[in-house]
């Protein structure tokens, strides 16, 4: 995280919004500092993008507050807050050049002439698009437009930039070039930024944090690795990467798995059912003896699947449970693969083993 001497921290507390009976909002507070790079995550109609208007003055709120440093601006109109802001469908003006698009902010704001054109030129640089000053928008390419986009919402040093989803149009190799123009943008000018996706492969790559939203709730806050090895709850860890979530039983205290206890360092074990989180990447194949530290899976492999850098194992457990195994295609650690129709063994680390509440939303 690097933030400008004028980047600004976003305090947002207990914020909601409601569209007739409809809940897009649910008491949402989160702070984010100065020079931050958070992202709001979530499934469509999860309330990410209502949270960003709201950041933005275009969607006013029923109850809360947002303050932008000490200023609060929950009621302030979009043209006072002072961000910058890219959209989705870049909302660049097809009538005006791409260094008239980049130096249009500058231009409601008073500035004029030559200081505009060489700051709006400083700012395509920044993109790295020197030289395209004089394009028409149809000109360029999509991820061209998206340059453009961004050098436009950051020509006037906003203390905090807004972007909404802003490579959903984009092919997917161009998204990955894009994150990280983004990153590294964001690594330059230092101001704070809230970006939406609904990608949670994006989320994790690109964010300093994460806040993940459900039906308009915030369900967890947290730093990408603690999002996916530490999640909240069922919804996140089920959001975030890939897991198998297996019902296991709590009797006098102890955790217990088809009958076989279940080695954990969750203390003290909460009351009601839980479920133990398997990651695919996090379970070994166990060749022989135990481990005082390992839980043991016994299954049977169904398939193989080769995916470049690794080997998926589709392993039946318990006669019924499908799960995928990750094994890195490291020498030596292939030839302990049981083939197809063969039984298995499978480890996993008490540090690996997660177990969530089975139902209900943490909101913290």
């Amino acid at each position: 995280m690097v933030a400008s001497a004028h980047s600004l921290p976003i305090r947002i507390t207990s914020v909601a919004k409601s569209y007739g009976s409809a809940e897009a909002l649910s008491d949402v507070s989160l702070d984010i500092q100065a020079g931050e790079f958070l992202t709001l995550l979530g499934p469509s109609g999860s309330g990410k993008t209502t949270l960003l208007m709201a950041l933005a003055g275009f969607v006013p709120l029923d109850s809360g507050s947002i303050l932008f440093g000490d200023r609060d601006v929950t009621l302030e109109p979009p043209h006072r807050r002072n961000v910058g802001m890219v959209f989705q469908n870049y909302a660049l003006f097809p009538h005006m050049t791409v260094l008239g698009n980049v130096a249009y902010p500058l231009k409601l704001r008073g500035l004029t002439g030559a200081e505009a054109a060489v700051r709006a030129e400083e700012a395509l640089s920044l993109v790295q698009l020197g030289g395209f000053g004089e394009r028409r928008i149809h000109e360029l390419s999509g991820g061209q437009q998206q340059r453009v986009a961004l050098a436009r919402s950051v020509v006037f040093e906003p203390p905090i930039l807004l972007m909404d989803e802003p490579l959903s149009a984009l092919d997917r190799k161009l998204r990955e070039t894009m994150q990280a123009e983004i990153r590294r943008l964001h690594e330059r000018v230092g101001a704070t930024t809230v970006y939406v996706t609904h990608d949670q492969h994006e989320a994790l790559t690109m964010s300093d944090r994460v806040a993940v939203l459900k039906g308009g709730r915030l369900q967890q806050l947290d730093r990408p690795d603690r999002l996916y090895d530490h999640p909240n709850n069922v919804f996140v860890a089920d959001f975030i990467g890939h897991s198998h979530l297996l019902p296991t039983e709590v009797k006098g205290g102890r955790v217990y798995l088809r009958g076989h206890p279940v080695k954990h360092n969750k203390t003290p074990v909460p009351n009601g059912p839980l479920v133990l989180m398997l990651r695919p990447e996090r379970m070994e194949i166990l060749i022989a003896g135990q481990d005082p530290d390992m839980n043991e899976l016994s299954g049977v492999v169904q398939r193989h699947a080769f995916v470049g850098d690794a080997l998926m194992l589709t392993v039946c457990l318990f006669g019924e449970t499908v799960i995928t195994v990750k094994v890195p295609r490291l020498r030596g650690l292939l030839d302990s693969v049981p083939d197809p129709g063969q039984p298995i063994r499978l480890g996993l680390h008490r540090d690996d083993t997660i177990l969530l509440p089975a139902e209900g939303d943490d909101h913290g």
